[in-house]
């Protein structure tokens, strides 16, 4: 039995394959913004169709039908993401990475530059979107050359650099703590991506490729940690905690009262 596809994402892909065919086979200038536009369309579209579905459920309603025809994960990668006899290495790993970004961002949060004005944010952002005259730009999608210029020009950098500061921080503190350790790193990701689309390199890559490994065993990664904790407490938005389920737990026991009497 195979998931339900929807029309639109159909047409979406569709459009998003026929655009990249004109772009790069041919002379036609198709902006960078559009693919940007469409792809996101398709992930909330996906996001949307899988909430529907959880809220039909939800109404007792039947939901699409999930697909059967996946090829079953193997038994390592199932016992390095999601066996807690791993969670020591994930606990090296992860006190690395929140190191490497809690100093990275305390030296921003101690520098006014960052801080107060944002000019060195400022100054990375002009650098990056500058076309020079001979070789290749920095950055290599036009479309994020032009958001980056969109924000230099109503200069946000002014709160976006303390913001990057101080996120920075919170995310090393995260890792190193164990604290929501799968969030921590998808937020340290996206500004690695950030500053990788940019054009800076650096540590970026390894850091990046660090953090994807600590998101897929979010599970355990966290357990020699304040996850150890919070995970049974908070659990997940498709699998709530004790925490977020007692008032469920407590009304379904008063219900199961008041019928028995």
């Amino acid at each position: 039995m195979t998931a339900q596809i929807r029309p639109v994402h159909v047409v979406l892909v569709v459009a998003i394959v026929g655009l990249m065919s004109l772009r790069y086979f041919t002379d036609v200038g198709i902006p960078g913004w559009l693919f940007f536009g469409l792809g996101a369309a398709v992930i909330i579209g996906a996001i949307a169709n899988s909430y529907y579905d959880y809220r039909k459920a939800q109404q007792g309603e039947a939901p699409a039908p999930a697909s059967t025809d996946v090829v079953e994960d193997p038994k390592f990668t199932s016992f390095l993401f999601g066996d807690l006899r791993t969670a020591p290495m994930w606990l090296i790993a992860r006190v690395y990475l929140g190191i490497q970004w809690l100093d990275a961002g305390w030296g921003k949060v101690t520098n006014e530059a960052w801080m107060d004005s944002g000019v060195a944010l400022r100054g990375f952002w002009e650098r990056s979107v500058a076309i020079p005259e001979e070789g290749n730009p920095m950055i290599t999608y036009d479309w994020y050359r032009d958001f980056l210029t969109f924000m230099l020009e109503r200069e946000w950098y002014t709160w976006f650099g303390p913001m990057i500061a101080v996120s920075q921080v919170l995310v090393g503190v995260a890792l190193i703590l164990g604290v929501l350790t799968g969030v921590a790193a998808f937020g340290g990701l996206m500004m690695n991506a950030s500053f990788m689309l940019a054009g800076t390199a650096s540590a970026n890559p390894v850091l990046a490729a660090l953090a994807i490994m600590i998101i897929l065993g979010w599970k355990v990664a966290g357990h020699w940690g304040f996850d150890r904790f919070l995970l049974p407490a908070l659990g997940a938005p498709w699998s709530p905690g004790y925490l977020l389920r007692r008032d469920k737990a407590e009304a379904s026991r008063n219900n199961q009262q008041t019928a028995a009497s």
